[in-house]
């Protein structure tokens, strides 16, 4: 797999975290690289935003985290991405309760918004770095990586392999899947770049 050929398609940022990324997740042939880079680019925004955004207006809240917020309850937190995620991550996937602060602590942060205290965990079992210490190692250092921790999680290759773009959008982002069509376009252009 020759990946200098996705030099001028992706940052050299990215490029550089590929064999990494290869040999300890299996991310290893041109199928998987593709499936794999088209869902990280999608999340990260074309490679440009490894931290989850939460600066949120009080109709964002209502319509995105409507199980938290009602219209009234809103507009005290909107534009407050900190007070935003210590309520909607707070007990829940290995973060404490509101007061503890790690639902911003450990907010979505890599190439797919790597999110909550357990899978921040997970993942600094195959770093040298304390990521629990430095979470933020995860949008600077990290980004590629933990999102093929991630990957790899989520047994995804097998999916990849299969050349199931729509269940392996389904399984990184939910359903339904937000914007499909660019993820689908995404992996095209990746497959005919590898």
């Amino acid at each position: 797999m020759n990946v200098d050929k996705l030099k001028g398609h992706i940052p050299d940022s990215i490029i550089a975290e590929i064999p990494s990324v290869s040999d300890k997740f299996g991310v290893n042939t041109g199928l998987r690289l593709a499936h794999f880079l088209a869902q990280t680019g999608h999340e990260s925004g074309g490679f440009k935003v490894f931290s989850e955004n939460l600066n949120y207006g009080a109709k964002g809240l209502v319509g995105i985290f409507g199980k938290y917020f009602t219209a009234e309850s809103a507009t005290a937190y909107e534009r407050k991405p900190e007070k935003i995620a210590n309520i909607v991550y707070a007990n829940r996937m290995g973060n404490g309760n509101q007061a503890s602060g790690e639902g911003y602590k450990f907010r979505g942060r890599g190439a797919i918004q790597l999110t909550g205290k357990d899978n921040y965990a997970a993942f600094d079992k195959t770093v040298d770095d304390d990521i629990l210490a430095n979470p933020d190692l995860v949008a600077t250092k990290y980004p590629l990586l933990s999102a093929a921790w991630f990957w790899n999680s989520r047994n995804l290759n097998s999916y990849a392999d299969r050349g199931n773009i729509t269940k392996v959008s389904e399984l990184v982002n939910g359903k339904p899947v937000n914007h499909l069509q660019n993820r689908i376009d995404l992996y095209n252009h990746a497959l005919s770049v590898l």
